[in-house]
């Protein structure tokens, strides 16, 4: 794993020198789009709608927009709010587990002690198992002021980021609000449905079966040779001066298209 950040927890004087590590990961197949007729790459460009011209990452600044005005927020602007200056990750209270709302959890990182010893990190860990809390902490990632809990998983101290309370809506269904009446021979025979379904959750016992589908279907597709040169479908640079002429691809795509199909058809 590598590490995204270096830190230190604090909690009173108690100093924890941590790095951070993404906890998570994607696994999901990379898509990217084509045109259904040659194969060829769809580009997305940064067009001005002003004066029309594909812009530059560089040359492009940030605005908010509030409906009718514009404010547009240049490099400078962005450079002046409160930035990434603090190495420390806050511990501001400490809360029961329970009072974590797993709504608000959002992304995970490891953290490992980063000094010779790691007494504070353990000391800090087995606090949190025996008193059965989750430490709120805050700090600053990428600049944004983050809010999250640090609980423990296994050996490791694990940091969650917490979704601010104006960030989870409220759920309000006029369904909700009518009065229910239920039997207790209804809820005890939903219990015993319950009942029959449980067990130890596993989490590998579970697989993405989309993707796994996705990866069979491209192989599939790859062993059948149809498929087309990944070079074939990417357009052609123009030179220096910006008056090249374009390499006939449209040509070049329909022979791969037209070989593909004529293996595919031999094949039977």
């Amino acid at each position: 794993m590598r590490t995204i950040w270096k830190g230190a927890l604090t909690f009173g004087l108690v100093n924890v020198p941590v790095k951070v590590y993404s906890a998570t990961e994607d696994h999901d197949v990379s898509l990217h789009q084509v045109h259904a007729a040659d194969g060829g790459r769809i580009r997305y460009q940064r067009k001005c709608e002003v004066c029309g011209e594909v812009v530059a990452f560089a040359d492009i600044d940030k605005a908010y927009d509030d409906g009718e005005q514009t404010v547009i927020l240049t490099g400078e602007d962005m450079k002046s709010l409160p930035a990434e200056r603090s190495r420390e990750i806050e511990v501001v209270e400490f809360v029961p587990s329970d009072q974590v709302d797993l709504l608000t959890l959002d992304k995970a990182y490891y953290l490992e002690p980063d000094s010779k010893s790691p007494k504070a990190y353990v000391l800090l860990r087995k606090t949190l198992e025996q008193t059965d809390r989750t430490a709120i902490v805050r700090f600053t990632l990428r600049q944004k002021t983050r809010l999250a809990a640090l609980r423990v998983r296994g050996d490791t101290l694990v940091l969650q980021t917490l979704l601010w309370a104006d960030e989870v809506r409220e759920a309000a269904f006029p369904s909700l609000e009518e009065d229910v009446k239920i039997s207790d021979k209804e809820l005890k025979l939903s219990a015993n449905l319950v009942d029959s379904f449980s067990a130890d959750f596993d989490p590998s016992a579970y697989t993405d079966e989309y993707q796994q589908e996705l990866r069979t279907l491209i192989d599939a597709k790859l062993e059948q040779g149809d498929a087309v040169d990944t070079a074939a479908t990417f357009g052609a640079d123009e030179d220096e001066d910006g008056g090249g002429e374009v390499i006939d691809l449209m040509e070049a795509l329909r022979q791969s298209v037209e070989r593909s199909r004529a293996k595919r058809a031999a094949q039977g």
